[in-house]
């Protein structure tokens, strides 16, 4: 098989690979119809996260078909076709069973190998998925791959985040970031009532972007918080979501949350500290929640909404490419060139 795989800093390159295989009885192998390039995949491919092995396949965004499964695969058959969160699940353990699907106690992420040890992602033409039947569920009729794509991680994370942020319906709340978790933040916000959303962004189709689904949309700097100062009397937003996973985006959100409010992160932070000290956090009265997605769990709290259209996620992808063109690819998603707001392999 080929896979798009990470080289070195800011170079990935499309490769031969052995094809995977069957490693134990409850292992399925998927034959990946499409793949996703996520903001998490620019950590590694910058350098700000360090420890990828060379040769490791990218990607943690897959759909596809079932080709083969393990002599204690129940749930799949060969011929199904399934997405798959960014995370193996067993589906039985002690976090499973309460919906942490994320920290399952045989968890492991797709697209990260270090010293030899982890799986290879899914931007490949084949994917080996350790304990299927927790991990990938069936592609319901009536669910497109794209959508299938995004319930995977981008909407997960994105609700997940919106409910982490506690959102007050008639109160202010600001996201930071709008890649394309941002945007689906925003869409989550407003279905558990969200109102008055300010959402910032430095890219300015990303703003357009934000701004076309309700919010009020400013680049960082001084206007945006003199905007959020404005709208609350000065006290500051009641819930910051921020989806970036930088120090500066930290900063802001620290700024720009009021006494007693509540910061939701779902940025994949890779800094030692935080931006402000545990002093900071007392004298405001801060509720920090951050964490990884249980994106499993969502994928069947949600894909119900998406097909009964409540939400349409398909409209979020802007850009597909051949594998082959991955250089290409990672250099328009990673510099958000050419209008890039989400951006996939088509196998």
């Amino acid at each position: 098989m080929r896979g798009v795989c990470f080289e070195s800093v800011e170079r990935v390159d499309w490769i031969e690979l052995a094809d995977p295989q069957l490693l134990d009885p409850k292992d399925a192998i998927i034959q990946v119809e499409v793949a996703g390039m996520c903001g998490s995949d620019l950590h590694a491919f910058f350098g700000r996260e360090q420890g990828l092995d060379t040769g490791t396949v990218m990607g943690h965004e897959f759909v596809g078909r079932v080709i083969e499964i393990g002599s204690e695969v129940r749930k799949i058959a060969v011929g199904d076709r399934v997405y798959a969160p960014f995370t193996t699940s067993c589906g039985t353990c002690f976090y499973c069973l309460r919906g942490l699907t994320s920290r399952c106690v045989h968890s492991q992420l797709f697209g990260w190998r270090s010293q030899g040890k982890g799986l290879h992602g899914g931007q490949s033409e084949l994917v080996r998925v350790p304990w299927a039947d927790g991990t990938v569920a069936k592609v319901p009729e009536g669910l497109s791959a794209e959508s299938a794509l995004l319930l995977g991680d981008n909407f997960s994370t994105g609700y997940f985040c919106a409910e982490m942020a506690a959102i007050d319906p008639s109160g202010v709340t600001v996201v930071i970031g709008c890649g394309s978790v941002g945007i689906l933040s925003i869409i989550a916000a407003k279905l558990l009532g969200a109102a008055n959303i300010i959402a910032i962004d430095m890219v300015p189709h990303r703003r357009a972007m934000a701004a076309a689904y309700g919010a009020v949309a400013v680049a960082p700097g001084p206007e945006a918080l003199s905007l959020v100062m404005d709208r609350t009397q000065g006290r500051g937003a009641d819930s910051v979501m921020e989806l970036v996973g930088l120090p500066a985006a930290q900063e802001l959100a620290f700024q720009l949350i009021r006494p007693g409010g509540v910061m939701s992160v779902i940025g994949c932070h890779t800094a030692r500290q935080f931006a402000f000290s545990p002093v900071d956090a007392y004298d405001k009265n801060l509720t920090y929640r951050t964490g990884r997605c249980p994106a499993r769990h969502y994928m069947d709290k949600l894909t119900q909404t998406v097909i009964d259209g409540q939400v349409k996620l398909d409209f979020m992808i802007t850009h597909r490419f051949d594998p082959s063109r991955c250089v290409e690819a990672y250099d328009i998603f990673a510099h958000q060139k050419d209008g890039c707001l989400k951006a996939i392999f088509e196998m």
